[in-house]
C-alpha cells in the first residue's frame, strides 16, 4: 500500500469520527447537570462528562445517553457508579498572593473576549489582568481592550514575534507576587485563579503551579482526536513534584516536563521565574523552535531547587484546533517543541548533561510510547473516542506519529535557528539604534 494511500485511509477513518458532547455534572447538588463553555445544551449521544463534588473537579467519565432518555438521571447514575456518593466537600477558607494574569494573544480578538470575561468572572480578590499583543498586524486587540475593558485589563504590546517572548513582556509587566499564564483561547472556571494559587502560599519553597485543562467542545473530528490521544489534562490527583525528593516512579524527571502541566494553566513566583531569566525567548509558538517555551520554564524553576504542584482543582476549558491540517501541525509542533526545549536546557544549563545523559536511553523509550501508531479503534470498539488522561490505547493515525517524529529529529535544529534569528534580530536593532542616534 503506498503512503499516500494510507494517508487517504487515515484521513476518511478520521472524518467518520462523530462529535462528542461535553458537559459537567455536579454530584453535591442533586445532580446539576451543565454544557460545557460553548456547548449546546446535553442530548442523546455519547457524552465526556466532567464530574464535580462541592464545585470541585474530581473525575472525568464518558457516557452515552440513549434517545428519548433524561441526560440527567442518566449521567448521574453513571457519575454515582463510578465516583461513588460520598461525604459533601465542604469549603474552605484559603489565602491567596496578589496575582498578576498574563495573556498572550496574536490577532484572536474574538476568543480573546470570551477568555477576558472569564477571568473578570474569577473569585480570587487581588489579581490584575496584563494583555500582551504580540506582533499585532491590526488594532483589533488594543480596540477590544481599550473599548470593552480598559477600566480592568491592561495592554501592552509585543513587536518580537514569539510566544516565550511575549510571555517575557508580560513577566516584566507584572506587579503580583504571583504570575499566571494562560491562553486566549480558553474559558477559566471561576474559582481556576484562587485554586491555581493558593498552593503558593501554604509553601513557600514553591515556585511554579499548574492546572487542570480539559476540552471546552468536541465538535469536530480533529478535537475528539486530540482528546482520545491524551489531550491536556494530567489527572485528579493533586501532586508536588520536589528535586530534593526525585519521584521513585519518574525514572526520566526532571526531562518529561509534559507530566508537570502545560502553559494554558500554569504559575510562578514571580521573583523565582524572574531570577531563572524567564523563558527562553528562542522557543515557543511563534518560533522557528515551534513550542517547549511552558516546559523549559518547569524544568528551570525545578532546577533551581523549587517545588511544582501541580493541582486538579485549577480548570481552564480549551479549545482544541478543529481541522486535520491542524492537527498536522500541531502533532510536528509538539515534537519539534520538545526537543527544543531539551536544548534550550541544555544550552542554557549545561551543568544538566550528565543528569540528561543518564536519562537518554529511558526517555528515547518514553518518546517512542508518546508516538506510537495506534489502529482507528479503541478499547471496546470505541473508535475516535477521548480516553483517560493518560490513556494510551486510543486512536492515533500513521501519519501524525510520523509527523511527531519528524518534529523531534527537527526541534533541536529548530531552536538553533530561533537563537541565531534573535541575535542576528538583536544585533540589527542596536546598529539601528546606533545609527539613528548619530543622524
Amino acid at each position: 500500500m503506498s503512503h499516500a494511500t494510507r494517508v487517504r485511509q487515515e484521513i476518511q477513518r478520521f472524518l467518520a469520527i462523530e462529535p462528542v458532547q461535553v458537559a459537567e455534572l455536579e454530584l453535591d447538588d442533586g445532580g446539576a447537570l451543565r454544557p460545557g463553555p460553548g456547548s449546546p445544551p446535553v442530548t442523546h449521544g455519547e457524552v465526556f462528562l466532567l464530574v464535580r463534588r462541592g464545585g470541585r473537579p474530581v473525575a472525568t467519565l464518558l457516557g452515552r445517553v440513549p434517545e428519548g432518555a433524561d441526560p440527567r438521571a442518566v449521567l448521574t447514575a453513571l457519575a454515582r457508579r463510578h465516583v461513588g456518593a460520598g461525604p459533601e466537600a465542604v469549603p474552605t477558607a484559603v489565602t491567596v498572593p496578589f496575582t498578576s494574569v498574563v495573556i498572550a494573544t496574536r490577532e484572536r480578538a474574538d476568543r480573546l473576549a470570551h477568555a477576558l470575561d472569564s477571568m473578570l468572572a474569577q473569585d480570587h480578590p487581588d489579581f490584575e489582568i496584563v494583555v500582551v499583543d504580540n506582533a499585532p498586524v491590526t488594532d483589533a486587540t488594543r480596540l477590544l481592550v481599550e473599548r470593552k475593558y480598559a477600566e480592568r485589563v491592561r495592554y501592552v504590546t509585543e513587536p518580537v514575534p514569539g510566544l516565550a517572548v511575549a510571555h517575557n513582556t508580560g513577566l516584566a509587566a507584572a506587579r503580583g507576587d504571583v504570575v499566571a499564564f494562560t491562553d486566549d483561547d480558553v474559558v477559566a472556571d471561576p474559582h481556576w485563579l484562587t485554586e491555581l494559587t493558593a498552593p503558593f502560599a501554604a509553601d513557600p519553597g514553591l515556585g511554579c503551579a499548574t492546572g487542570l485543562i480539559l476540552p471546552a467542545r468536541l465538535r469536530t473530528p480533529a478535537q475528539v482526536l486530540l482528546e482520545s490521544h491524551g489531550g491536556f489534562a494530567k489527572g485528579f490527583t493533586p501532586r508536588t513534584y520536589d528535586p530534593a525528593g526525585p519521584p521513585a516512579d519518574e525514572p526520566l524527571f526532571p526531562f518529561t516536563a509534559g507530566r508537570f502541566g502545560s502553559g494554558a494553566n500554569m504559575a510562578f513566583r514571580t521573583g523565582v521565574l524572574r531570577a531563572v531569566g524567564g523563558f527562553d525567548p528562542a522557543t515557543g509558538a511563534g518560533t522557528l523552535a515551534r513550542g517547549g517555551d511552558d516546559l523549559y520554564g518547569f524544568v528551570r524553576v525545578l532546577a533551581h531547587g523549587h517545588r511544582l504542584h501541580y493541582t486538579p482543582r485549577a480548570l481552564v476549558w480549551h479549545h482544541h484546533r478543529e481541522t486535520w491540517q491542524d492537527l498536522e501541525t500541531q502533532a510536528y509542533g509538539y515534537g519539534a517543541g520538545l526537543t527544543a526545549y531539551l536544548t534550550a536546557i541544555l544550552v542554557n544549563r549545561p551543568a544538566l548533561l550528565p543528569a540528561f545523559l543518564a536519562r537518554l536511553p529511558r526517555g528515547l523509550a518514553h518518546a517512542r510510547t508518546l508516538t506510537a501508531v495506534r489502529d482507528a479503534e479503541g478499547p471496546n470498539g470505541a473508535a475516535g473516542l477521548p480516553g483517560g488522561h493518560d490513556d494510551r490505547g486510543h486512536p492515533w493515525p500513521r501519519r501524525l506519529s510520523r509527523l511527531q517524529r519528524k518534529g523531534m529529529v527537527y526541534g533541536p535544529v529548530g531552536y538553533l535557528r530561533a537563537r541565531r534569528a534573535m541575535r542576528a534580530a538583536s544585533r540589527g536593532s542596536v546598529l539601528s539604534e546606533v545609527s539613528g542616534g548619530g543622524r
